[in-house]
């Protein structure tokens, strides 16, 4: 999808796929007039015509033009934008206690490693978590809709890390958040997402933390998928 085209599509335009979800587009072809989509969107014939035409140049819908009407097909990126909208009305009017995320492992730049074994920090994870993590976190890239579903983790309740200072400089605070790891099956419960006040990365990617090597602990290599499970403390 071009970033011309995403940023064609806005609201009204995820009306209209809605629309078109609801008739059947999901599971297939939807038949569909641009008069019964105007007058679901209290909009002209023509304005519903052009959102469409902006669902199809984004890539979210598929269509087949006929005489009487078109035949619409939701794409797998226009599903994935609905679950998007779904998730977001999930953390407005539930209150979940868990958080579920997926994502790819990925090697990270080895700060980790580095940070979590400082002593300021390693006496919180004692204390706090209740064991001496090993040195060094897994990072996971997560799918696009986990980025968006990520926002949840706000709502649930974490564990505090302190900044704290030795002679030569400051170190930050982190907040941990309790998280189950699935990968095929196997699960590692003992486990936490640690959240850098200060970090390089990007809220695309996910640092975890735990007593052992999860790699070795879950026989994992870069490019595997694994499930998250965020939880509440």
């Amino acid at each position: 999808m071009s970033e011309t085209a995403a940023a064609a599509v806005g609201y009204d335009e995820l009306a209209a796929l809605k629309y078109v979800a609801l008739e059947g587009g999901v599971s297939g072809s939807a038949k569909v007039s641009c008069a019964s989509l105007g007058n679901r969107l209290d909009a002209s014939s023509q304005t519903a015509s052009r959102r469409l035409q902006r669902l199809e140049d984004a890539g979210l819908v598929e269509r087949d033009v006929v005489s009487d009407g078109q035949w619409i097909s939701v794409t797998d990126e226009g599903e994935a934008a609905l679950r998007a909208e779904y998730a977001d009305y999930r953390r407005i009017f539930e209150s979940a206690d868990t958080v579920q995320l997926v994502g790819t492992v990925t090697s990270g730049m080895g700060e980790g490693r580095h940070y979590i074994s400082l002593s300021g920090y390693m006496e919180q994870f004692r204390e706090r978590l209740d064991y001496e993590p090993f040195p060094g976190t897994l990072n996971i890239d997560l799918t696009d809709e986990s980025i968006r579903a990520r926002a949840g983790m706000s709502s649930l309740d974490a564990i505090p890390i302190d900044g704290w200072e030795d002679e030569e400089r400051t170190f930050g605070p982190a907040t941990c958040y309790a998280a189950t790891l699935d990968r095929d099956g196997q699960r590692y419960d003992r486990a936490h997402i640690i959240v850098p006040e200060r970090t390089h990365h990007d809220e695309k990617q996910l640092e975890v933390i735990a007593p052992e090597n999860l790699r070795d602990a879950l026989a994992l290599s870069d490019g595997d998928q694994v499930t998250v499970t965020v939880e509440e403390v």
